[in-house]
């Protein structure tokens, strides 16, 4: 995991991304600029660049956020429990550099794998391919 310099971070993203990144914040629902991204590309975490997501698992699950059914692969995130706020989820973190993503739920059965990864815009970036 490479080591983040957290007043470099302060500078370089917003106060909410730096809230939801580095303090394991959530944006609202239907806010995020990513929500309704179509185009054919990777969605990358906000702080280092890593390859988090890609277009072809994002669906629409109607819940306010982006959702994804599968990583990019296995090594690009990190799951964890998350018993905060008195219920128990599953924490999405990027395996580079230790930012929180989003949370994982097990509540898509219409998708290949059955899961939602529930994922805050603000955590990434987008890189779309031509």
């Amino acid at each position: 995991m490479i080591d983040v310099n957290e007043d470099e971070l302060k500078k370089k993203l917003t106060p909410e991304q730096y809230h939801i990144l580095r303090e394991k914040g959530t944006e609202a629902p239907f806010s995020g600029k990513l929500l309704n991204e179509k185009h054919t590309g990777d969605f990358v975490c906000a702080v280092c660049g890593q390859v988090v997501f890609k277009s072809d698992t994002k669906f629409e699950s109607g819940t306010g956020w982006p959702s994804f059914y599968d990583a990019a692969n296995n090594d690009a995130i990190v799951l964890s429990d998350d018993d905060s706020f008195g219920m128990h989820r599953t924490e999405v973190t990027c395996s580079n550099c230790g930012s929180h993503l989003g949370h994982l739920f097990h509540d898509a059965p219409e998708q290949p794998t059955g899961e939602r990864f529930c994922i805050n815009s603000a955590s990434l970036d987008f890189e779309a391919k031509k």
